[in-house]
């Protein structure tokens, strides 16, 4: 069993050589760092007042940031922007600070009309409380357009997400 799990492994770790080796992978992750490094430098300079973190990047699943207003700050929430690798898309989240946040969260909107948002299910490998579409298939090559249209519905996420928790 142990052999045939590291065969695997290893004809994985040889896939993966052979996709450093074309190049192309280094190329879209440096590209893919630089794209988020300046969207949250732009959203910092656009929403001063809001806590930012770290661009987290990931493990080729998900690279993301944090940038709260401090409303949700004091609840223990945060707004993620995030990007999935693998379905090329960018979302938005509504997360808890911990576990036990987003559980409580999820209870407390689980009874009331989210409108257009749908309630994440509180389990393994699910961090959103809320998640949202930002940019499907978005262009990296327009940077100005792409990052120019996540701010725009970046700010009516925050928006609609601080009118349903009043």
């Amino acid at each position: 069993m142990k052999r045939q799990e590291t065969g695997r492994l290893n004809d994985a770790v040889r896939a993966y050589t052979r996709q450093l080796n074309e190049g192309q992978l280094q190329q879209a992750y440096r590209g893919i760092m630089a794209f988020m490094s300046q969207l949250k430098t732009r959203l910092e300079r656009a929403f001063p007042d809001y806590a930012s973190s770290a661009v987290y990047p990931g493990y080729l699943d998900m690279t993301y940031f944090a940038l709260t207003p401090p409303v949700l700050k004091q609840r223990n929430l945060k707004i993620a922007v995030v990007y999935l690798h693998q379905e090329c898309r960018f979302e938005v989240w509504l997360a808890g600070a911990n576990r036990k946040v987003q559980a409580d969260y999820v209870q407390l909107l689980s009874g009331r009309e989210l409108g257009r948002f749908t309630l994440s299910q509180v389990q393994p490998g699910v961090d959103a409380i809320i998640a949202s579409p930002l940019i499907e298939h978005p262009d990296f090559d327009r940077t100005e357009d792409t990052q120019s249209q996540i701010e725009a519905t970046l700010a009516d996420f925050i928006r609609d997400i601080i009118s349903l928790l009043e």
